[in-house]
Formats: structure tokens, C-alpha cells, sequence
């Protein structure tokens, strides 16, 4: 059992597919994103309830048409940086399809042909078939390894943070599956539906493409509670709604399918934390209100990952296995950890050559420097090395780098700059004391004498060359 925003839930499981725990609308704390529609109230279990459909397609806060109706997902074929990205990986991920097919069909054609002269025609088409496959994953590498560079955030920050593609789904067309069980577990007239089913598609048409900015998590969670209600609302047989729902790996672009909900459901909540990871990436962080929102947008990455990785098992693809979801969690977790560190260097930064200053940042960045290292020991371990694109690895390992420098550096301010009185040696002297870093750039104790500290200082700044 799992406790998610006071209620308890128990898992909703699939046979030998994905089983998702949470089955109601979600609310988290503030590290996480936020999402308030259709909470049910404390106690009230209406797991399979039998109430009417209108009831359930008419919950809404506006009067009228629902107001998922209001929303629409962007155009794919916009002339924007995500727009075109997007589009990119859409040809590769149907061109991967493609690929696999074909190997598909040459592997049951050799293993049921015992003619030489086919076997060895075979033989050589799979070798283009599986050629043309590793350019496609390169290319796939070289999508989600570019940094979508759409709105401000190339100004004034040079340091790039890494955001996550979003998967790619087929279209899906609910309206036979949804009127079987209408008719099935209510006993009414599904066809009279038609118009509320409809509206449940065009929701789900929509999130394919979400434009990158809080309307698009809207539209995603919108989908995502309306997924909750109908798993708390229908009784499925043999645990799934009869569709068989298509989506692509974010990182090899292969296709995987399952006929359970809590697939669709598992997918749309990591494109919530793609989407919050591609938020991050476009702040401006030369100022204080952009370092905020990134800071946010990456925790709450971290967050979607997080939940999805304890609450969602047996998963079809890659991209969605614990260890994929435990590497993209650290990995956001130290993208909001250096923006931290970038907002403490913003203005006006009181006294910049005060010890009490130089040693936080010194402190900050050795912190950031070990959520990197962290990072890059994940990525380094199989399977995730197998398929997670080398410029993040490469991007990692000299962000690692490059932040122990920084740490190195401060702390050599702090010790050959700072003044010597001797009132401020205790405050100067306190966050040593503190519980260390793991990388920890300077020593125990704050020398007293001007010129061991010059000394000490001149030593650090050198392990920064």
C-alpha cells in the first residue's frame, strides 16, 4: 500500500504487464508539481464505483464544455527549436519502427527457410537492416544530446543543463473500447457517449505535442487525472480496457506496447517530468526570478521521476526502468543543485571577498561537484550506459570537473582575501566544522598566520589548473 496525499491506494495491477500504483488524482508537496483536479474526498473509496458516466465525464471546476476543451497542444511542425527537435525525432522513432519490422520479418524468414542461397540473402539484408538501425540511434543520440536553445535561456548563461525529449505515442482511438464498457459495467447505451468520448480523444490528441511552458503540464496532468478516473471508475476485464496503447523510448526510440492503463498512464507521467526538465533547460538564470523557476522545474522533474520510479513496475522500455528513473532523478536533482549555486553568485552578492561568502561557495559548489560524480557513477553502470547519449555523459563528467575547481578556488579566496581580525576567525572557522562534503577542498582547521594561509590558499587554487 502506498500513501499518496493522505489516501491510501492499492496497486492496480495488470497480468504480467506494468502495474502503477496511484489510482486517484494527486496532490504533492511543494518540491513536486501540483495538480488539484478531482481530489476525492478522505474515506470516500469509489474504486469502481457505479456512478452514471455523465457524472464522471461532467466533473469539472467550469460549467459548459469540460475544460480540457480549452486547452491545445502545440504544433509540431512550428518553426521553434522544441518544435523542430520534436518533429526530428518523430521521422527517426517511425523510421526505427520501420527498421525493426524489417528485422523482424528477415529473422522468422531465416529461421523457417533451410534454402542456402535465402538464408544467406537474408543474412545480408539483416546486415543493412541492423546498420541502418545503429545510424538511427545515433541520430536519436544526437537529438536528445542537443540543448533546445528555445527562449531566453542562452542569455548570459553559457553553461548548458540537459533536458529530456518527450515520448512519442500514436494516435488511439477509445471510442469502441469505452462504449463496450459502458454498456458492460453500467448498463446504459454507450453511443450516447459519443460526444464526451470524443472530448477524452481530442484531450489525449493534444498531449501528444504540449508546447513547452505551464500550459502544456496542465494539458498533460489534465489527461493524466482523467486516466485516474477511468481506472477508478471501470471494471476492465483481465485488468486492461481492451486498447493497446503505442509508445517510444525517449532515448532508443524503440516502440513497446502493452494493453494495461497503467502503461499510458506510467508514460504520460514521465512526459510530465520531460516537459518540467525542458522548462528548466529555457530559464534565463542571469537573473533571480529565472534561477527560481529552474531550480523548481528541475526538483520537480526529479520529483515526477521519483514517483514513477517507486510506484511503477515491470516496465517495457528502457527509458522507464528503475535504474533509467534513478539515473534522470539524480540527474535533475543536480541540475536544481547548480542553479542554486549560479543564483548565490547573481548581484548583488554582499561583500564578494568576505571569508563568511567565499567559504559558502566554496561549500555550494563542492556539493554540486558530488551530485555530478553521483550522476556520472549511474550513467558509467550497464544497462544505462548501453543507451543513454555520450554528450550527456561527456557533459557530466566535466560539469563534475569543473565544479571541484570552483570549490577549490573559493575556498583559496576565502583563505589568501579574507581579512585577518581576529573577531571574525569564528564565523569564518564555522562552516568547516559543519558535516563535510565529499569533495572537500580545504582543511579542518582555519589557519591563523597570514602566510599559512596564503600558503594554504595557493595550494588550492593550483588544484584548480
Amino acid at each position: 500500500m502506498t500513501l499518496i496525499s493522505g489516501y491510501r491506494t492499492g496497486p492496480v495491477e495488470s497480468p504480467g504487464e506494468g502495474t502503477f500504483f496511484p489510482s486517484l488524482p494527486i496532490t504533492f508537496s511543494p518540491v513536486f508539481f501540483l495538480t488539484q483536479a478531482g481530489v476525492p474526498t478522505p474515506g470516500a473509496s469509489a474504486r469502481h464505483s457505479k456512478e452514471s458516466p455523465q457524472a464522471w465525464v461532467s466533473r469539472t471546476p467550469w460549467t459548459g464544455l469540460p475544460w480540457w476543451t480549452h486547452m491545445q497542444g502545440c504544433d509540431p511542425l512550428a518553426q521553434t527549436a522544441p518544435g523542430r527537435l520534436q518533429s526530428r525525432r518523430a521521422r527517426v522513432h517511425q523510421q526505427i519502427t520501420k527498421e525493426l519490422r524489417m528485422r523482424t520479418g528477415a529473422e522468422n524468414l531465416y529461421r523457417a527457410t533451410s534454402n542456402a542461397q535465402v538464408r544467406e540473402t537474408v543474412v545480408l539484408e539483416l546486415s543493412y537492416v541492423n546498420s541502418s538501425l545503429q545510424l538511427l540511434k545515433e541520430e536519436l543520440e544526437e537529438l536528445n544530446g542537443s540543448v533546445e536553445a528555445d527562449g531566453p535561456g542562452s542569455q548570459g548563461i553559457t553553461v548548458p543543463m540537459i533536458p529530456l525529449g518527450l515520448k512519442e505515442t500514436k494516435e488511439l482511438d477509445w471510442s469502441t473500447a469505452l462504449k463496450e464498457l459502458i454498456s458492460g459495467h453500467f448498463g446504459e447505451d454507450g453511443a450516447s457517449y459519443g460526444a464526451e468520448i470524443r472530448e477524452l480523444e481530442d484531450l489525449r490528441q493534444a498531449i501528444r505535442t504540449p508546447s513547452r511552458s505551464e500550459a502544456g503540464l496542465e494539458l498533460l496532468m489534465a489527461y493524466y487525472n482523467q486516466l485516474c478516473f477511468l481506472d477508478t471508475r471501470f471494471v476492465a476485464p483481465a485488468g486492461s480496457l481492451g486498447l493497446l496503447f503505442h509508445w517510444y523510448d525517449s532515448l532508443t526510440g524503440v516502440p513497446a506496447q502493452q494493453r494495461a492503463l497503467a502503461f499510458e498512464k506510467g508514460s504520460v507521467l514521465f512526459n510530465i517530468g520531460a516537459l518540467h526538465t525542458q522548462i528548466g533547460a529555457r530559464q534565463d538564470r542571469s537573473c533571480p526570478e529565472g534561477t527560481r523557476r529552474a531550480i523548481k522545474a528541475f526538483q520537480r522533474a526529479a520529483g515526477a521521476f521519483s514517483l514513477l520510479r517507486e510506484n511503477f513496475s515491470q516496465a517495457p522500455s528502457p527509458d522507464m526502468s528503475p535504474a533509467s528513473l534513478s539515473m534522470l532523478e539524480q540527474l535533475m536533482t543536480a541540475q536544481a543543485q547548480e542553479c542554486i549555486f549560479e543564483g548565490l553568485l547573481l548581484p548583488p552578492l554582499a561583500t564578494p571577498q568576505d571569508g563568511v561568502a567565499q567559504l559558502c561557495l566554496a561549500q555550494e559548489a563542492a556539493q554540486v561537484a558530488a551530485e555530478y560524480r553521483l550522476v556520472h557513477q549511474t550513467m558509467a553502470q550497464p544497462p544505462v550506459r548501453d543507451y543513454v547519449p555520450f554528450p550527456w555523459t561527456a557533459l557530466v563528467h566535466v560539469k563534475a570537473e569543473h565544479f571541484c575547481a570552483l570549490a577549490h578556488y573559493h575556498a583559496a579566496v576565502a583563505l589568501c582575501d579574507s581579512p585577518p581580525a581576529q573577531a571574525g576567525f569564528p564565523a569564518l572557522q564555522q562552516p568547516l566544522r559543519g558535516p563535510p562534503a565529499t569533495s572537500q577542498p580545504w582543511g579542518s582547521a582555519w589557519p591563523e598566520e597570514p602566510e599559512e594561509r596564503r600558503k594554504l590558499g595557493e595550494g588550492g587554487a593550483e588544484g584548480t589548473e
